[in-house]
């Protein structure tokens, strides 16, 4: 079984099966419905949504000092 890397990161849980007989429309239809979530969301908690990717980035960076510096 391969690896899905996601967004998240999230590499362990329950598979999310997706029917391989899904028409176009039916594609476009879930894509368009995640999209406007996303909007939704966005909408809302902006700014604690920047400020939390914000803080998440400098734990990152704070947890590998030497990475951050070294561009290689």
């Amino acid at each position: 079984m391969t690896r899905v890397h996601l967004p998240s990161g999230i590499i362990k849980g329950l598979n999310f099966l997706i029917p391989e007989n899904w028409s176009a429309d039916q594609a476009l239809a879930v894509v368009e419905l995640l999209d406007d979530l996303r909007e939704r969301i966005c909408m809302h908690y902006q700014l604690e949504l920047f400020e939390l990717q914000h803080q998440q980035r400098a734990d990152l960076r704070n947890a590998h000092p030497a990475d951050a510096d070294d561009p290689f």
